[in-house]
């Protein structure tokens, strides 16, 4: 049967996020990547909540998020993922992040560890100098409206070669209409937290997770973000994390796959070892 998912807000003192969640029992978060929101995880949410709590925010400055009053660090996304989870009165979870919320993940486990059960971390690109720079030019650039539309197609051809369907495209692209407008926070905040990353991460103990769609790490090294042999810094940083690589795994692949992913990190959270 096909769980209900809810939609709600917490006021926090730099503004409103919204969340959803649905389903009963341990809980597990989801943290999504930029630029997207907690859509992102419509097709994994029904799936999750068959066997979990789930919950999944629209981080600040994303979806239906409110912007942050100032530009938000990866450690501040933390704090605010760990203020929703105080609201929801839940004391210890299991994270999944993807891209950005992967960065966020690591970030809470390795800051709140009493507060992270296992932790899922999906396609953490190791950028290293070269990356950052690349992120900070993104950023520099921004998502500004163009007077003749053309903005629009843009967004919509970014994704041509993989998102598969123009229901899905369209989605992402609400997602990135949201951000049009104001800064790019989380090519920001990953831009000064990612060659800090191999060090925080070392932090982390509880039971790991990596899972990896690798045409979604052939695409970052196709845009000159990110080597695909760099990713190895996180097995290195978390020498116990368990490994998964998902061949067709596009950066689209948790609506694309999603029972595929279901089913390895359900079996994963279900491991007793």
């Amino acid at each position: 049967m096909k769980q209900k998912i809810k939609r709600a807000f917490l006021d926090t003192e730099d503004g409103q996020i919204l969340y959803r969640i649905g389903g009963e029992g341990e809980p597990l978060l989801l943290l999504h990547m930029n630029p997207r929101s907690s859509d992102e995880y419509r097709e994994l949410m029904p799936i999750f909540a068959q066997h979990r709590r789930v919950i999944a925010m629209d981080l600040m400055g994303f979806g239906d998020s409110d912007k942050p009053p100032r530009m938000y660090t990866i450690t501040d996304y933390a704090k605010t993922a760990i203020a929703l989870l105080d609201e929801l009165g839940i004391e210890k979870t299991s994270i999944l992040g993807n891209h950005t919320g992967a960065f966020v993940a690591g970030e809470i486990a390795a800051s709140y560890g009493d507060r992270v059960e296992k932790l899922i971390l999906c396609n953490v690109a190791g950028f290293g100098e070269g990356g950052q720079a690349e992120l900070f030019r993104k950023f520099e650039e921004g998502f500004k409206i163009q007077e003749d539309g053309s903005h629009l197609m843009k967004r919509w051809l970014a994704r041509s070669r993989y998102v598969g369907s123009a229901e899905l495209n369209h989605r992402w692209v609400l997602d990135d209409l949201k951000c049009f407008g104001h800064p790019l926070y989380a090519v920001w905040a990953v831009g000064n937290y990612c060659l800090d990353a191999p060090q925080r991460f070392r932090a982390i103990k509880c039971p790991t997770l990596i899972i990896w769609g690798m045409d979604d790490v052939k695409e970052f090294e196709r845009l000159s973000l990110a080597k695909a042999g760099d990713r190895y810094f996180l097995s290195q940083a978390i020498p116990h994390g368990k490994v998964v690589e998902l061949a067709q795994g596009t950066i689209c692949m948790m609506n694309q796959i999603a029972e595929e992913i279901a089913q390895a990190v359900i079996d994963f959270l279900n491991d007793s070892e």
